[in-house]
């Protein structure tokens, strides 16, 4: 990220920063680090099971084989370049673009471009293709030593997806680096209070079934998770999200945003129309909502533009100067998906796996308390 000049402006917005958060910190300064809630001989536990397992990660991909070398086949006919002019989009009956569909938020492309990469925005046509290979070869191969969902066999491994090789090297196009830029110290004090640790209140809104893992804004999640389907009228653009059934609503009449004591996890949005791309403002997010230190005053500007009958482009661009020191955008092409599109999500999983996951994490802060006392 680079190194930080602690400017005079630093010097004023810490303690201002330090004192809004004190509550928060004080908490977290209160409670086992992070680190002292997992298991410490987790390489050992990884090494144990893995020779334990009666497959590899080899023998998966075997497993797979016919299956992964087809979708490869497939997939690497075309290719997302953002360089490459975009054909006139499709019109609803009322003249609008038309972005109604069912359509898929995957990625391969890592978020930050890696250091290996500096420098370099795009692959070659023939770098993204082999980047997208290995990409996809090891999705298909699992390390059976990693306790993880078994996606594959619901169809729900990227490798598995429309999915489709891309020049960017990472998602983050602004700034030109590729890197998210650096906190605050401000962003860092509340990332640090932001943390999950061994009371339900510290866990994620996800982990919690109270918002899904499709933000705003939609960062790709690790694995085939980000389905969701537009609905448009001349008034509104719906977008409605497979994680949590969640629905945000985007006017398009021009109304003002909702009064600042309004708030939300999904915030207040409005949008319009700028040439063929709908543009949309969301403010009011939810204090407790929690989102890379983000604080509730995030400025979330998302892009939505079909740049193929079977491609829309998604944009956003986070603003927030007491979190980050400058505001930051990504890019993520989004495919079409097949119908029959989305399917209820029914949390009761999360919901009863959060008990064992504190009661785990309560038993490491008590080991924590009790090293810590010696």
């Amino acid at each position: 990220m680079g190194t930080r000049d602690f400017a005079p402006r630093h010097a004023v917005i810490l303690p201002i920063a330090v004192t809004l958060l004190a509550p928060a910190l004080a908490a977290a300064q209160d409670q086992p680090p992070p680190s002292a809630l997992i298991n410490q001989e987790a390489a050992e536990t990884v090494e144990a099971a893995r020779a334990a397992s009666p497959h590899t990660a080899e023998s998966t991909y075997a497993y797979f084989q016919e299956e992964a070398e087809t979708f490869i086949a497939d997939a690497t006919q075309r290719m997302w370049d953002p360089t490459e002019p975009r054909p006139e989009p499709p019109r609803t009956p009322w003249g609008d673009p038309d972005l109604e569909g069912y359509w898929l938020n995957v990625a391969y492309v890592p978020l930050e471009r890696p250091d290996e990469l500096a420098g370099k925005p795009l692959h070659t046509p023939e770098e993204a293709v082999t980047a997208f290979v290995r990409w996809a070869t090891r999705d298909a191969a699992v390390d059976p030593a990693t306790v993880h969902y078994d996606w594959t066999e619901f169809g729900m491994d990227n490798w598995q997806s429309p999915i489709r090789p891309n020049r960017r090297t990472s998602l983050v196009v602004d700034p030109p680096d590729g890197k998210i830029p650096a906190l605050t110290p401000e962003g860092e004090i509340r990332l640090q209070a932001q943390a999950r640790r061994h009371t339900l209140e510290s866990r994620g809104l996800y982990e919690r079934c109270i918002q899904g893992n499709q933000g705003p804004p939609r960062v790709p999640f690790v694995q085939n998770t980000g389905q969701s389907q537009i609905v448009q009228t001349p008034e509104y653009v719906i977008l409605m999200t497979q994680a949590n059934s969640d629905v945000r609503i985007f006017h398009l009449d021009g109304s003002p945003h909702a009064p600042d004591s309004v708030r939300s996890y999904l915030g207040d949005s409005r949008a319009h129309w700028e040439g063929d791309t709908l543009v949309i403002e969301t403010t009011n997010l939810h204090e407790s909502r929690k989102w890379n230190g983000s604080a509730d005053n995030l400025h979330l500007v998302e892009r939505l533009t079909r740049v193929a009958d079977d491609t829309l482009l998604y944009e956003a661009t986070m603003t927030d100067p007491s979190t980050w020191e400058a505001p930051w955008s990504i890019e993520v092409p989004w495919p079409m998906m097949e119908p029959p599109g989305l399917f209820e999500f029914a949390c009761h999983e999360q919901n009863y796996g959060i008990i064992n996951v504190l009661r785990g994490a309560r038993v490491r802060a008590a080991e924590y308390e009790v090293e810590s006392a010696r």
